[in-house]
Formats: structure tokens, C-alpha cells, sequence
């Protein structure tokens, strides 16, 4: 017991020593697994205002033409623009709502997307998102028979 008081912390810091290695080894994957999780879900809520955001364009690119046929083509154009590199290839789908297309109603279309999900984390896990967006015609437009 004639060991002094520096001595005996000393002694105390080598029992302890290396915990720090291990804690690292073991938490280091762990937060990191945790942030590429937080980061794989950030990407599927961008992916969802994307897709929201394609539908909203695509209805006013197609309300502006002066026939359905028409106006679906540009609506494709928009949403396939809005949408260059969200989608998985080849799942874009972009569809009418809207009965018909009489000046002064509505122009709706549904867009049905696939987009990766989380890929960044290396799971092929996709996710099919769907929105639906709408715009006025113009009642005012010189509409030609369909």
C-alpha cells in the first residue's frame, strides 16, 4: 500500500487503455450506416417533389395546346424533362385524367414514376411514386374540334 497517488493512476489508466479502439471499431459502421439510411430517405422525398412538381408542369404545358392529342404530347415532353435523371429507365407513365377538353375545364394528368429508392445504399429496392396535377383551359383559346 506504499504506492503513491500518481502511481496508482497510473495503474488505473492502463486497464482502461485501448477502449477507445474498440468503441470506434464498433460505433464508426453503426453511424455511418445511419447517415447513408438518412441520406437514402432524403433522396426518396426529393424524388416525391420531383415527381410532384413534373405533374404540376406537365398539366399547364398540356392546358396551353389546342388538342388533346397535342397537349398530351407536350405533357410527356414536360415530365420527361422535370424528370431526366429521377426515374428508373423506362418506367415513366404519363396519363390523361380529365374527361375531356372543353375550353374552360380542367386539364389533368397522372404521372406514374419509379425511382431508385435506396440504391445508395446498395438495395435494389425501388419505389413507385404517383401524382396527379391539374390546370385550367382557357376558356378563351380558339379550341379545334377533336
Amino acid at each position: 500500500m506504499g504506492r503513491t497517488r500518481a502511481a496508482r493512476w497510473r495503474a488505473g489508466l492502463r486497464g482502461d487503455r485501448g477502449i477507445s479502439t474498440i468503441e470506434v471499431v464498433i460505433l464508426a459502421p453503426i453511424m455511418i450506416l445511419f447517415i447513408l439510411v438518412l441520406v437514402a430517405f432524403g433522396q426518396l422525398v426529393d424524388g416525391r417533389g420531383a415527381v410532384d412538381g413534373a405533374a404540376r408542369d406537365a398539366a399547364r404545358a398540356g392546358s396551353l395546346q389546342r388538342d388533346r392529342v397535342s397537349a398530351m404530347q407536350q405533357a410527356r415532353a414536360a415530365a420527361e424533362a422535370d424528370l431526366g435523371g429521377t426515374c428508373v429507365s423506362g418506367t415513366l407513365e404519363v396519363h390523361q385524367k380529365s374527361a375531356g377538353f372543353d375550353p374552360g375545364g380542367l386539364f389533368t394528368v397522372q404521372i406514374t414514376c419509379q425511382i431508385r429508392g435506396l440504391a445508395s445504399l446498395g438495395l435494389d429496392i425501388r419505389k413507385t411514386i404517383t401524382s396527379q396535377g391539374a390546370a385550367p383551359l382557357d376558356p378563351y383559346r380558339r379550341a379545334v374540334p377533336n
